[in-house]
């Protein structure tokens, strides 16, 4: 597939760091590709992340670090979109300087952004107040939510009386262990709930699971997104961390209790709450966490309350925000 636009995507992701940035911008070369446009992918990640870019256009480097030869190497392109909690404001002041349209991916109004195109698709965005300042253009709000392709197009989830089923995914590394402690207190108090868990390629603790699991327990090793769509149309409910997986999981309409795991997940579960598709339970480390997450748990249980959580979190994320981003960019 051949292009006359020139576009890179910079991002970072590996065992350390997690897999949220690496997934939401392979959902954006997805997009383009659609249109005929074949990006190139310049990531500061790990050999974890091979896999994940087989078949695309890419280069693994510190690009961070490698600063000059960056911008040597993507001078005069027409697009490139950087999608970073690690680059500071004077990489992305130089590229602004460097390219045509520089698009930068925020959650959380990181940085004062130089002239270009500021996309957050988080839930509520347009509330963050961003400055209107000259040669900036916002695309705010959860109908620019980038989601990968498998979940443009879904299948209508069916929200049964009883809860029978329960996935749990706490993203690529699951940097907090919360799989393990989450596993374990359904067990004890769940146990005839069929329990579909999800380990990610950067998990430390995979052997801890195994030896936790139960009858009812079935692991899910790397999934990828046609597998995680599956589970989510086969789950009852979900246990999550409130990152890009918390988008997928309102696509599909599954009713979820999500944990605080990083401060950048914060306006997701403010969002999510303050719209009503999620039950909030605590932050990660919450001494009474585990109350919290039977309390959620019993709560969820109501049919009435899961068929209007899957109904808000439909109606926020309609699978077409990669489209209405790649047009916008390909209009300019």
């Amino acid at each position: 597939m051949q292009s006359k636009l020139e576009v890179f995507i910079l991002t970072e992701g590996g065992e350390n760091i997690g897999f949220g940035h690496i997934t939401r911008c392979l959902s954006l070369y997805q997009a383009f590709e659609e249109e005929g446009i074949a990006p190139e992918f310049i990531v500061n990640g790990d050999k974890s992340i091979l896999d994940l870019f087989a078949d695309k256009r890419y280069q693994i480097f510190n690009w961070i670090k490698e600063k000059e030869y960056l911008f040597n190497y993507i001078k005069n392109a027409d697009i490139v979109i950087m999608d970073s909690y690690l680059a500071k404001g004077d990489i992305y002041h130089r590229i602004s300087e460097l390219v045509r349209i520089p698009v930068y991916i925020d959650d959380s109004k990181r940085l004062n952004y130089p002239k270009g195109i500021v996309v957050n698709g988080a839930i509520c965005a347009e509330e963050l107040n961003y400055p209107q300042n000259d040669g900036i253009t916002y695309l705010l709000g959860a109908k620019y939510t980038p989601l990968r392709k498998e979940f443009w197009e879904v299948s209508k989830k069916k929200i049964k009386k009883e809860v029978k089923s329960v996935m749990v995914t706490f993203g690529g590394n699951d940097m907090r262990n919360m799989t393990t402690r989450i596993l374990k207190l359904l067990i004890e108090e769940f146990p005839e709930l069929k329990k579909n868990v999800v380990i990610g390629k950067g998990f430390k603790n995979i052997r801890e699971i195994e030896n936790l699991k139960d009858n009812n327990t079935k692991l899910f090793y790397y999934p990828d997104a046609e597998t995680m769509k599956n589970i989510m149309l086969e789950s009852d409910i979900a246990i999550s961390a409130a990152g890009q997986t918390l988008y997928e999981l309102a696509r599909i309409g599954v009713p979820t209790i999500t944990i605080g795991i990083t401060e950048n997940q914060m306006n997701n579960i403010y969002g999510w709450k303050k719209v009503g598709f999620i039950e909030y339970s605590a932050w990660w480390n919450y001494k009474f966490i585990k109350n919290k997450i039977n309390i959620c748990l019993e709560k969820i249980t109501c049919f009435k309350l899961r068929k209007e959580t899957s109904r808000k979190g439909k109606l926020y994320v309609d699978g077409k925000g990669n489209k209405r981003i790649i047009d916008y960019l390909l209009r300019n």
